[in-house]
C-alpha cells in the first residue's frame, strides 16, 4: 500500500484555533475549527484539551483513505506563553515533528514574503512583529489583555467601558458609544447603567465580553461617531508608534519609506483606521492578502 506524506499547520489564537491538513502538493485536504485555546486566557489545561482534540479531529479524516499516510510534522503558530506550547510541542505524539512558533509568524509571511520587513496586528489582542535584513524574526507589544495590547479588540473595549462609566458618573458628555456599551451591559445581565463597573469586573469571562464591544465600536465609527472614532485612531496610534520604534532600531539607515509594512486584522484593515495610519507615518503601510491560516499554509510549503 502507498504511502502519503501530510503536515499539519494550527493558528491558535484568543478567540479561535484553526487547524489546516496539506498533502505533499501543499493541498488542504482537511480543515478544523475549535474554540480559543490561548493558556492565558482559558488556562493550561483547558488550552491542552482544546489543541489535543483539534488534532485528532482534524486527522480523523485520514482513517478512510485507501492509503497509509504519515504525518511528517505538525507546525503550531499559537498565541499565549511561548514555553507552555513549545512543552506541549515536545510532549506531542503521534503528529510527527512537533514544531510551536508564535502566531505573529504567519501574518508575518503574508506582509513580506519571507522579504524584511514587519507587520502591525490586532484581533483580540495585538503586537508588532517584524524580519530584519539578516533574516531574525522579532516580536514587540503582544503583552496580553491585561497589560495594554494598543488597537486590540479588548483595549478598544477598555477604552469604551471607561468612557461609557465617566458619562454615568456625569463628568463627559453623553454619548452613542456611551450608550452602546450601556445596551451591552443591559443585554448581558446587569440590573442598571449604574452597575457598569460592577458588571464587567465581576464578569466571568471579561477578556471575551469586553473584546466584544470593538466590532461595535467599529460600527458606530464607520457612522460617523466622532466619539467612536477618536478612540479607536488613539488606541490603533499607539500600535503604530511601537512599529515605528521597531523599524528604527531593526532596519537604520533605512528611511521607514523603504521598510515592507504590513496592517493585519479587521481593526486595522478598517478603512477609517487604515487611512488615519497612514497619514501620520512614513512607514508604507498595506492591508495584507488572507487570513493567518494562509500564512500558515506558506510557511508549511517553506518547510525543509
Amino acid at each position: 500500500m502507498r504511502q502519503i506524506s501530510y503536515k499539519i499547520g494550527v493558528d491558535g489564537g484568543g478567540t479561535k484555533t484553526e487547524c489546516i491538513l496539506v498533502d505533499a502538493a501543499g493541498k488542504i485536504v482537511a480543515r478544523h475549527l475549535a474554540p480559543g485555546c490561548n493558556p492565558n486566557i482559558v488556562g493550561p489545561d483547558q488550552a491542552r484539551q482544546i489543541v489535543t482534540e483539534a488534532l485528532n479531529a482534524l486527522t480523523s479524516t485520514l482513517n478512510a483513505q485507501p492509503s497509509t499516510p504519515n504525518l511528517q510534522s505538525t507546525l503550531l503558530c499559537m498565541s499565549g506563553n511561548r514555553g507552555y506550547w513549545r512543552e506541549f510541542a515536545a510532549s506531542l505524539q503521534g503528529f510527527g515533528r512537533a514544531t510551536a512558533i508564535d502566531d505573529s509568524h504567519p501574518v508575518l509571511e503574508l506582509a513580506t514574503h519571507g522579504q524584511p520587513g514587519l507587520v502591525l496586528h490586532a484581533g483580540t489582542g495585538s503586537f508588532v512583529a517584524a524580519r530584519a535584513p539578516d533574516g531574525s524574526v522579532h516580536y514587540a507589544g503582544g503583552l496580553g489583555w491585561r497589560f495594554g495590547d494598543p488597537g486590540s479588540g479588548y483595549e478598544i473595549g477598555r477604552r469604551a467601558i471607561a468612557r461609557a462609566l465617566l458619562e454615568a458618573q456625569g463628568w463627559s458628555q453623553p454619548t452613542a458609544l456611551g450608550q452602546a456599551v450601556r445596551d451591552h451591559a443591559l443585554a448581558n445581565g446587569t440590573g442598571d447603567a449604574t452597575n457598569l463597573s460592577r458588571f464587567y469586573y465581576q464578569n466571568p469571562d471579561p477578556n471575551r465580553v469586553i473584546a466584544a464591544l470593538a466590532p461595535l465600536v467599529l460600527q458606530l465609527a464607520s457612522a460617523g461617531e466622532a466619539t467612536a472614532s477618536q478612540l479607536l485612531v488613539e488606541s490603533a496610534r499607539e500600535l503604530l508608534r511601537l512599529a515605528e520604534e521597531v523599524a528604527a532600531k531593526l532596519f537604520s539607515p533605512t528611511p521607514l519609506s523603504a521598510v515592507r509594512a504590513g496592517l493585519s486584522g479587521p481593526i486595522l484593515t478598517h478603512p477609517l483606521i487604515r487611512q488615519a495610519l497612514v497619514s501620520c507615518t512614513a512607514l508604507p503601510l498595506a492591508p495584507i492578502e488572507g487570513s493567518p491560516i494562509d500564512g500558515v499554509r506558506r510557511l508549511l510549503a517553506r518547510e525543509k
